[in-house]
């Protein structure tokens, strides 16, 4: 019978790693980075505004402007990483589009809004994962961090551009996680239940959020709105040394609102 391994802090330590969060100047991007902060990273902060104001929240953070969809940001963004730090051993791709997006039946959806959704949901997270993999071969591994949605188990109607968006992400994450497990590089994502982040309260023209927020809250096992904070310790656990052992996983943070 093997012996009993009780958790410690260092499995939880990410001290002396350095980490990107894209989107990370405010919301769900901004809880995750304070938590992988907590944890002993030093954190890079990318995001379309306000990155750099937001990287001084850290010890010797770095902002960086940047728009996922481009390839040339995110090829910047990571060069600036390796040339401060030295390494890349956390990629969160959190950045995307959702609380502009207005709810509307599929067919009246215009091509470049599908177009747009998908350029930042999917295409922003393949180039995040292309270029960042190279300084994780390099050092040994690193771990990639995706967000998906709830949305994509449950089948929500009116977002049928995004909801289809992190369907791709949740296929590219097992994806890429098969890819590569030979470099220990780990590939997961959490998949939040629909969030009360800055982004919705900011975005009146997208998402009707009391609304939304009140049909989640019934259909919950846990009777209360859902946070930013609450993806923290999931997404921190993801990244660092105790999941060592957790690739190709999606962890389903919606307070019980779907079983997965």
């Amino acid at each position: 019978m093997s012996e009993l391994v009780t958790p410690s802090n260092e499995d939880f330590s990410l001290a002396g790693q350095t980490a990107i969060v894209t989107g990370g100047a405010k919301g769900i991007g901004q809880a995750i980075a304070d938590g992988l902060a907590r944890a002993g990273a030093r954190l890079v902060i990318a995001d379309l505004a306000g990155a750099e104001e937001a990287a001084t929240r850290y010890p010797d953070g770095i902002g960086v402007t940047a728009d996922v969809s481009d390839p040339g940001d995110i090829d910047a963004m990571v060069d600036t990483a390796v040339e401060a730090t030295g390494r890349v051993d956390v990629l969160v791709n959190n950045a995307g589009m959702f609380t502009s997006i207005p709810m509307r039946s599929f067919d009246e959806i215009p091509v470049e809004e599908w177009r747009a959704v998908n350029e930042i949901n999917v295409i922003g997270t393949f180039l995040g994962c292309r270029a960042v993999v190279p300084h994780m071969r390099r050092q040994g591994g690193g771990r990639i961090l995706n967000l998906t949605s709830g949305t994509i188990f449950r089948g929500v109607p009116l977002l049928l551009h995004y909801v289809a968006s992190k369907g791709a992400v949740l296929a590219l994450t097992r994806a890429l996680a098969r890819e590569l497990g030979d470099d220990n590089i780990l590939v997961n994502s959490v998949a939040p239940g629909f969030t009360i982040s800055d982004g919705v309260k900011e975005n009146p023209a997208g998402v009707d959020f009391e609304h939304v927020s009140a049909i989640s809250i019934a259909a919950r096992t846990l009777k209360r709105d859902l946070f930013p904070e609450d993806l923290v310790a999931a997404a921190v656990f993801l990244c660092g040394p105790g999941a060592a052992f957790v690739t190709g996983q999606t962890i389903v943070i919606d307070g019980g609102q779907y079983f997965h």
